[in-house]
């Protein structure tokens, strides 16, 4: 994932930000999400990250839904963390049963 993150969106560097199922966190209210929202923010104001990918896979044990539920929180999580932070990319991508990497949202 971070390889296709530098070479998608032409980045150096990869802030990773780990939970296990993500996109259910996002698009839920979830206590951890505050803790992604302060994670992100540092990759943000501190490190100068001008993209922010919200990332679902298949057979996810941590979110484990059919493929449309993911679909669904990673549009749905792509909402909340833009308006955490204006003026930055954020982008929805699903990583399927080949591993092949696919715009989500």
């Amino acid at each position: 994932m971070n390889e296709y993150v530098r070479k998608e969106y032409g980045v150096d560097f990869v802030d990773t930000i780990t939970e296990a199922g993500p996109d259910g966190i996002l698009d839920s209210a979830s206590p951890l999400v505050e803790g992604i929202r302060e994670r992100a923010a540092v990759s943000v104001n501190k490190h100068g990250s001008r993209v922010i990918a919200v990332v679902g896979h298949f057979d996810c044990a941590g979110n484990p839904v059919d493929e449309r539920t993911h679909f669904e929180n990673i549009r749905n999580a792509v909402k909340k963390v833009s308006a955490w932070f204006p003026g930055i990319e954020v982008v929805g991508l699903w990583v399927g049963e080949e591993w092949t990497v696919s715009q989500a949202v």
